[in-house]
């Protein structure tokens, strides 16, 4: 496929998604020569980070639209909300690399008028990019005529990724410590210890502590869950059993399932306090139940298949 097909899915997510992956480099340089910290992390990771994670967003997204248009042709109100989604990731990057040029934080931050405001109009573009993204999702469940395992990723995808981008909420209410000492952060993405000190290499996450940023990435990106159905629709040509489409969705089904108990074991782990790699063993046993849970589902889906297609 070339570029100029893609772009054509939904230009202004493309648009954005497109220029934040020119970001990634970027950035990339920047954390190279640019020797300067913040709250330990190195002061252009998170731009980085968020040009990467809204490259993905908004190129899934623009692929999801195009899925939609494919099938009940171009809505004006489902295209709307791709642009309103589109515009207000830009306004939310271009805030984040601005307050890395100056040395300080973008998220939860009162210090000062500017960065009251900046905060402010970024909270409000996620509030919009949310509702943005409901809509575009609403539109996904009006699609006909698609492989059901195809229409269950498309979905489940959808909706773990609202709930994903929801649960940043969860970080933007003042910590008590903050409440009985202001000092111009309302907010924080770990739990149990203020946000900085050690943290997982690239994205940063606390190794001391319950981090939120976990459940929102992992949700967020539950938007790539069709990318499992596509492999499986490739390989159904090499293994019988996927050449069957209720296996394809029964085990599409189980991933989505699994998806949905990973987005909730590492939400409670994290309002817990405990790191991601450090469980407890009440968290290290659901992490238990939870594999047993899909490997289950996947045995099930595929002894399925010889009952569905007899004379193989």
């Amino acid at each position: 496929m070339r570029i100029r097909d893609a772009v054509a899915w939904h230009r202004p997510l493309m648009t954005v998604g497109l220029a934040c992956a020119v970001l990634v480099p970027v950035g990339a340089v920047g954390m190279l020569v640019d020797p300067r910290t913040l709250l330990g992390a190195p002061l252009w990771m998170k731009p980085t980070k968020f040009a990467v994670s809204i490259a993905i967003f908004c190129i899934s997204w623009a692929w999801l639209y195009d899925q939609v248009r494919a099938r009940r042709g171009r809505i004006r109100g489902v295209y709307a909300a791709g642009v309103l989604a589109a515009i207000t990731l830009a306004i939310e990057i271009a805030v984040i690399t601005v307050q890395a040029g100056r040395s300080t934080t973008s998220h939860f931050n009162l210090s000062t008028a500017l960065d009251g405001a900046l905060w402010t109009t970024m909270g409000v573009s996620i509030v919009a990019a949310w509702l943005g993204t409901l809509w575009l999702s609403g539109a996904l469940f009006g699609v006909r005529g698609l492989d059901p395992a195809r229409a269950l990723a498309i979905r489940a995808g959808a909706v773990l990724a609202l709930v994903g981008m929801a649960l940043a909420f969860l970080m933007t209410t003042a910590t008590p410590a903050q409440r009985a000492d202001f000092q111009g952060i309302a907010g924080a993405h770990t739990v149990g210890l203020p946000d900085g000190g050690p943290g997982l290499p690239l994205v940063g996450w606390s190794t001391v502590a319950g981090d939120l940023r976990v459940p929102h990435f992992i949700g967020m990106h539950a938007l790539q869950l069709p990318l499992l159905l596509i492999g499986l629709e490739l390989a159904a040509s090499r293994l019988a059993p996927l050449a069957d489409p209720r296996v394809r969705r029964d085990l599409v089904a189980t991933a989505a399932a699994g998806y949905t108990g990973l987005l909730a074991l590492v939400t409670w782990q994290a309002l817990r306090g405990q790191p991601l790699f450090s469980p407890d063993p009440w968290t290290a046993a659901a992490t238990g139940v939870l594999v047993l849970g899909v490997a289950g589902g996947v045995v099930l889906s595929l002894r399925r298949a010889p009952a569905l297609t007899p004379g193989r």
